[in-house]
């Protein structure tokens, strides 16, 4: 494992133990050169993903780009880190296990808003604003009056 300080290639791994929902292994690392400590994860992949875009263009599946749509949709919103974590997770596993190396970035972003829903409704009204590209407000009272309907 590279260091990620000073660029050298060589890390002894000090410590090692299961990430708290047991998807991953944490890694505490020093490096041989600059003497840096760092922490790795490594996870399975059972597979390699594609994402083919809404305008056919295809790019490898991303797993910190997924955590980073939903962690911006959480922003400021009181929900815990492990259980987006383990959203994401859930997700992966998903796309991973559906026999489809290639996944349409739809299917993501409707398994995000699917588990968004069950976690925060603000974040979930965040991030189908900006997946269904709301423009006026009127698309936002539409979509909130769709929630309040399937709810009652």
């Amino acid at each position: 494992m590279r260091c990620p300080f000073c660029g050298f290639e060589d890390t002894q791994v000090k410590d090692s133990r299961p990430s708290q929902d047991q998807s991953a292994i944490r890694r505490r690392r020093a490096c041989s050169s600059c003497g840096s400590r760092f922490t790795t994860f490594e996870r399975v992949q059972l597979r390699e993903l594609t994402v083919i875009k809404r305008d056919k263009s295809r790019s490898p599946f991303d797993r910190e780009k997924l955590m980073r749509s939903v962690s911006i949709a959480t922003r400021k919103r009181p929900v815990n880190p492990e259980d987006i974590d383990r959203m994401v997770n859930g997700i992966v596993r998903r796309l991973e296990t559906s026999g489809e190396s290639d996944v349409s970035s739809t299917t993501i972003g409707e398994l995000i808003m699917d588990g968004l829903s069950h976690l925060d409704s603000i974040a979930y009204v965040r991030f189908a604003s900006v997946y269904r590209n709301f423009r006026e407000t009127k698309d936002f009272e539409e979509f909130i009056d769709e929630l309040q309907s399937d709810k009652d």
